[in-house]
């Protein structure tokens, strides 16, 4: 099967939605369940017949870590939050926010908003409360 004729319901394709076409990708069960993770059947219902969504951009931290000592890929990226993110509609997502270098730069609850980039991962960038970047 080529890169091109993937299934819905491949990693590769999920991937390719957010590092190629800038998109987060997901699934959506008969029962309303939604996740951003890959699965043959909905961790809810059981379903098999998941449909592919688009999910949404943005989002609120639910946990977070800052990374000083990171992994080879992200070497020269340190420090940055390690971030777990609900995002708005359903579904949780894990990325990291570059430049984080204190907890106290982030807060649990916080806003976040997909950032693509050609860097590793799904990026997120904090959104002040007046709707944009600080």
């Amino acid at each position: 099967m080529s890169e091109t004729s993937l299934p819905l319901h491949s990693i590769a394709a999920y991937r390719r939605g957010y590092e190629e076409e800038h998109r987060l990708l997901g699934f959506r069960s008969a029962c309303g369940f939604v996740t951003a993770t890959w699965s043959l059947a909905c961790p809810r219902c059981g379903a098999r017949d998941l449909t592919e969504a688009e999910l949404a951009s943005t989002g609120r931290l639910v946990a977070f870590s800052v990374q000083t000592v990171p992994s080879d890929e992200f070497l020269n990226d340190a420090p940055y939050a390690y971030v777990l993110v609900d995002l708005d509609g359903g579904g949780r997502v894990t990325g990291w926010i570059p430049g984080i270098g204190a907890e106290s730069e982030l807060s649990v609850g916080g806003r976040v908003r997909f950032s693509p980039s050609y860097k590793p991962g799904v990026q997120f960038a904090r959104i002040s409360d007046g709707g944009s970047t600080p």
